[in-house]
């Protein structure tokens, strides 16, 4: 199986908790619940790639990437989860993932990849997951479905020393079609909060999801 992630992307991913990298023209973008968004425009697509920093209350790190990993239960709480598994693809395990989008907007769908990795830095303990777009011959796209072919994420997480998680994450997707750019800006101002809202309620009923599955 081919290396997915080289070690330089997962470095590069945590020691943007440290040191925001936001030079080459990003910009701020918002604020919201302890959450700061910046955005770097791309003349090439026309579309924004976004850095997220801030901290997740309330939630250790071990248990926010064990819940961000878990697809089956992401489809318990993530409303927008019209289909979501991994499967392995020809040797190569691979997640293909349906979003919901508003009407009259078609839904996206990915086939995607990604990986975790579990850090000691320095007795520094950090959590890296990195994903990006696959190209799966055996999952061809739906019709009225459109395929996001271009997406990246990164996410780098770790105590925050009172509770709760540091979280850094950097992401770009380009849902192809003609959506509005401000209905761009709208999801992503949105979005995140909303995200870390039900995330953060995620992590607190975990354990009794986890308990009832057994």
């Amino acid at each position: 199986m081919a290396l997915l992630f080289s070690d330089e992307e997962v470095q590069q991913a945590w020691t943007e908790l440290d040191e925001p990298q936001l030079d080459g023209g990003w910009e701020f973008f918002t604020e919201t619940m302890n959450v700061k968004i910046y955005r770097l425009y791309s003349k090439e697509t026309g579309l924004y790639e976004y850095k997220v920093f801030g901290s997740l209350t309330g939630c250790a790190p071990d248990l926010c990437a064990d819940v961000y990993m878990d697809l089956n239960y992401r489809k318990q709480w993530d409303s927008y989860v019209k289909e979501l598994h991994e499967k392995d693809y020809g040797g190569q395990k691979a997640i293909y993932w349906e979003v919901k989008y508003p009407l009259p907007l078609s839904n996206r769908d990915y086939v995607y990849v990604r990986e975790r990795r579990d850090l000691d830095v320095g007795g520094r303990k950090i959590c890296v997951v990195l994903a990006k777009s696959w190209s799966v011959s055996q999952c061809p796209e739906k019709r009225g479905v459109i395929r996001v072919k271009d997406y990246k994420q990164s996410l780098a997480m770790e105590s925050d020393g009172s509770g709760g998680t540091k979280v850094f994450m950097n992401y770009f997707d380009n849902p192809g079609g003609m959506i509005p750019s401000w209905l761009v800006n709208w999801a992503a101002k949105t979005g995140v909060p909303a995200f870390l809202t039900d995330m953060k309620k995620a992590c607190s009923n975990y354990s009794s999801y986890c308990n009832n599955s057994k």
